[in-house]
């Protein structure tokens, strides 16, 4: 099971100075993503957002800095908004990102959790769902041949035009995720696409059916099961105790949560609520290393992952405690989650066919 991070870019709203607090984060945000690749994690996202709390509008620029000064780790978006962006210029840009990394780049597309891309960039909301549709239909022919002959009615056709770079190893690793809606599992199922679930509330178990669809999808339409990937992202934060990676993460998360709530009708928030979802089957992976690594691990035995996602930088979180977790998720909880793991295939528990990931 490949483990890594992903994360918005957060940043203050409220900054009276955003192109300042724009270049404080995305500086943090560089070290960080340097950090986990010196520490062993495998992956890092980046998600596109065009709000002004968040900093990462464009994840293939900052993913291209990283990828100059990374050496191993996986560069992924997460997700690419590819309803209201041009696949080529996506597939393009990734493409670049690749090259930089020396084939390390990933492109994990979706829907997108927020609407603000669809007015700023002249798209109806009324085609949500068409417009994913026809454009990841665009994006895996871009993906799998070099000259593209395509027609569609969200944008003009290809007639047999060359799409440039080309990807380092020849195809992009090309990931769907998905929010919990069962058409969209389904979709990536038919597809045979790798699948992210991002799980952000609730019982995380209750999501396992939604990868059993996944798989069955699949079958159905004729995919090789042995080219299915899953992931799970999550929220958590690592810290030396579990008692100040929740006093550490708890406001900055509340914060982040209520401001969304407010926009959407949720309620608040409290402490309670928060301490009751860093249990063992609560939704927020949080505790010390050894607290984590167990968590991780039970779900894994759930989920038949073969990924899992961390997201620790979200809002005013402190940038030295972030650090310092990202030092434990690599040090600590990684080496603690292989170790389990072993013991499992030892032990007779059955991991995923064809997992093709390095962390296990």
């Amino acid at each position: 099971m490949e483990l890594g991070l992903y994360t918005f870019a957060d940043v203050d709203p409220k900054a009276a100075d955003k192109g300042r607090e724009g270049e404080r984060r995305l500086k943090d945000l560089l070290e960080e993503i340097e950090l986990a690749d010196r520490v062993g994690l495998d992956v890092f996202g980046l998600g596109e957002h065009h709000r002004a709390d968040y900093a990462a509008s464009a994840p293939a620029v900052v993913l291209a800095a990283a990828a100059a000064r990374t050496k191993t780790i996986r560069l992924t978006s997460a997700v690419t908004v590819l309803s209201s962006d041009d696949p080529v210029r996506v597939f393009q840009q990734f493409s670049t990102v690749d090259l930089l990394s020396g084939g390390r780049a990933e492109i994990m597309a979706g829907r997108g959790s927020f609407i603000e891309s669809f007015p700023l960039f002249g798209y109806a909301l009324d085609e949500y769902d068409r417009l994913f549709e026809e454009k990841l239909d665009l994006l895996l022919a871009l993906n799998e041949s070099e000259t593209v002959s395509w027609n569609g009615t969200m944008r003009s056709p290809l007639p047999g035009l060359g799409v440039y770079p080309r990807p380092a190893h020849g195809r992009l690793p090309i990931w769907i995720a998905v929010g919990g809606t069962p058409q969209s599992v389904a979709r990536a199922g038919a597809y045979g696409l790798p699948l992210a679930l991002a799980i952000i509330g609730g019982t995380p178990s209750r999501y396992a059916p939604l990868f059993d669809l996944y798989r069955e999808a699949a079958r159905r339409a004729g995919q090789d099961a042995g080219k299915l990937k899953t992931s799970i992202n999550v929220h958590g934060f690592i810290a030396d105790t579990g008692a100040a990676a929740a006093d550490i993460f708890y406001g900055p998360q509340a914060e982040v949560m209520n401001r969304i709530g407010r926009e959407r009708g949720w309620g608040p928030t409290s402490r309670t609520q928060f301490d009751q979802s860093t249990g063992p089957t609560g939704h927020l992976f949080l505790g010390d290393p050894e607290t984590v690594a167990r968590k991780i691990v039970a779900h894994h035995r759930i989920f038949r992952n073969d990924r899992f996602l961390l997201q620790m930088a979200i809002g005013p979180m402190p940038h030295e405690a972030v650090l310092r977790g990202i030092e434990l998720y690599g040090t600590k909880v990684a080496p603690l989650v292989r170790e389990m793991l072993a013991d499992d295939a030892k032990d007779g528990v059955p991991l995923p066919p064809d997992s093709g990931a390095r962390a296990c």
